[in-house]
């Protein structure tokens, strides 16, 4: 396991990965950064963990634009998911509760 530092919306946080899957996880602490950002300066001040859940949203709702985009089925309609697609909404979705954790610890340590 790697650990690696991550600033997301001027905060400093230190996340666990598989070898390997640095810089991926860099590059998702960037989308989520810039989310984030987002988030703030359409709404003001928010809670931290706020801030976050409305980056994950705001990422959330690009996705199915984008998937809709490519030509894939609605999210409405029941045909599976883009097992691509999916793969790594789960991944983000399993790094983005192991940051919410963190944030839980620390909150509670404080």
């Amino acid at each position: 396991m790697a650990e690696i530092d991550l600033i997301i919306a001027g905060r400093p946080y230190r996340v666990a990965c598989r070898s390997g899957e640095e810089e991926s996880l860099r590059a998702a602490a960037r989308l989520v950064d810039a989310k984030s950002r987002d988030a703030i300066s359409g709404l003001g001040t928010l809670s931290e963990a706020r801030q976050l859940l409305l980056a994950g949203l705001l990422l959330a709702d690009q996705l199915i634009e984008q998937r809709g985009d490519e030509g894939a089925p609605p999210a409405t309609e029941p045909n599976a998911p883009d097992p691509e697609i999916a793969a790594r909404a789960q991944q983000l979705a399993s790094r983005l509760e192991s940051l919410a954790q963190s944030l839980e610890k620390e909150a509670s340590s404080a």
